[in-house]
């Protein structure tokens, strides 16, 4: 049975009672899935790859088999990047019987956040919205389930301070898009730069980020060791270009997630090469979970788009999202049986030890207090033709990254 693309409402509802007051152990027709995505205005840069790994990787779990007896089923709707429009898929889908939700946009899931916590089912957050929501004690029902860009920043910046030397004394630019995204890295910037006697300057350029000549020419002039770009889609592609035309060493220029191997090709694949991203997936095809997709999915003529789309990094960020969610139903129908609720899934997900994928992303480990996964991260570097690793997995300075969380996360529960 292949993964399912709703475009329509389903007649059929499904319980939702809590695992424990269920007397009967019956398996769902399906399991739901909404996978939620501006696929039409700000995120169209990565919604396609990235929904495409998410529905491969769903249709690969039904062609083998699928979970305990239990299929899944992806319910694919387009956003826009709009709260009030997230909203109402949320709540057509939750009426449709869906368990699991992400929405790939900050806005979006951050307006979900209060309902998912009131409804207890489970929202994705990988690689967006709240950076607090990794506190499972606030946050129970929210996932984050990979470094969040709190993790990131401080997994490059212990790159530098483990190849340069120590970070004492070093220029630290931090070049971001002006939005809430752009800055959130800020706070664990500050703190760091506080502990490790570094000088951190932050420069801006006005969304969506196409025109950065004028902040550029401010960071040439202020010389710095390295640059940290903080933006997406064609905002990083410009940050880089304007790196390189203002004299910046390439081998300077750090990136959060958002560059991947097509951004560089667009850029020109010899034009900053030594450029380096952090990442929490590896990309490419050579890895087994990539082989088996292509092998029982694509072979089958059952991809859900390009398959040349297949190892991309965006498309593999999509699977490794429902390598976890899956995982967290493999665990949740093995020790609490069917059928699959919010609440058990839940349960499942905090029951995650060192899930070992053999290098496809770090081991993750999940409780009830930690929903980031560990928030390890790698860097790796651009040599003209693909993003080569250079570092190991590992996490870097969690106990700056917890404090921030902890205390986002105290406001967020008094309501601030």
């Amino acid at each position: 049975m292949k993964t399912m693309f709703k475009k329509g409402m389903l007649g059929a509802l499904f319980a939702t009672a809590a695992f424990a007051a269920a007397p009967v152990l019956q398996a769902q027709e399906t399991v739901k899935f909404g996978l939620f995505h501006d696929f039409t205005k700000v995120y169209t840069f990565v919604a396609d790859e990235f929904s495409q790994g998410q529905r491969d990787y769903l249709t690969l779990i039904n062609e083998e088999g699928g979970i305990k007896g239990q299929k899944f089923e992806a319910i694919v709707r387009d956003h826009g990047n709009e709260p009030q429009r997230g909203l109402e898929l949320y709540n057509r889908a939750r009426e449709e019987g869906a368990i699991y939700f992400m929405f790939l946009s900050t806005p979006v899931a951050n307006a979900v956040v209060p309902r998912a916590l009131q409804d207890k089912v489970v929202l994705g957050t990988p690689l967006h919205g709240r950076g607090d929501t990794m506190v499972g004690e606030t946050f129970p029902y929210v996932f984050p389930m990979m470094a969040s860009y709190w993790s990131q920043a401080a997994r490059l910046l212990k790159y530098v301070e483990d190849t340069q030397g120590g970070l004492k004394g070093k220029k630290i630019a931090h070049v971001h898009i002006d939005t809430p995204f752009g800055r959130e890295p800020l706070p664990i910037l500050e703190k760091l730069a506080q502990q490790k006697s570094f000088e951190l300057r932050s420069f801006a350029y006005p969304s969506p980020g196409n025109e950065q000549s004028a902040v550029w020419s401010d960071v040439r002039r202020y010389r710095p060791d390295f640059v940290l770009i903080w933006g997406a889609g064609n905002s990083q592609m410009v940050s880089v270009r304007e790196a390189v035309r203002n004299g910046i060493d390439p081998a300077k220029i750090l990136s959060v997630v958002w560059l991947t191997e097509t951004d560089m090709k667009n850029i020109g694949e010899s034009t900053a090469i030594g450029a380096k991203r952090v990442e929490v997936v590896q990309p490419g095809r050579d890895h087994p979970i990539i082989q088996r997709i292509l092998d029982k999915v694509y072979k089958a003529g059952k991809g859900a788009g390009p398959e040349a789309r297949v190892g991309n990094t965006y498309y593999n960020y999509g699977v490794a999202d429902m390598v976890i969610a899956t995982e967290g139903a493999k665990l949740a129908l093995e020790k609490l049986g069917p059928p699959l609720t919010g609440e058990k899934l839940k349960a499942g997900m905090e029951m995650i030890r060192n899930l070992d994928t053999k290098g496809f992303m770090p081991p993750v480990t999940i409780t009830p207090q930690d929903h980031q996964g560990g928030g390890q991260a790698r860097v790796s570097q651009w040599d003209g033709k693909a993003w080569v690793p250079v570092s190991d997995w590992a996490a870097a300075y969690q106990d700056v990254v917890w404090e921030e969380a902890r205390a986002s996360a105290a406001k967020f529960s008094q309501g601030k």
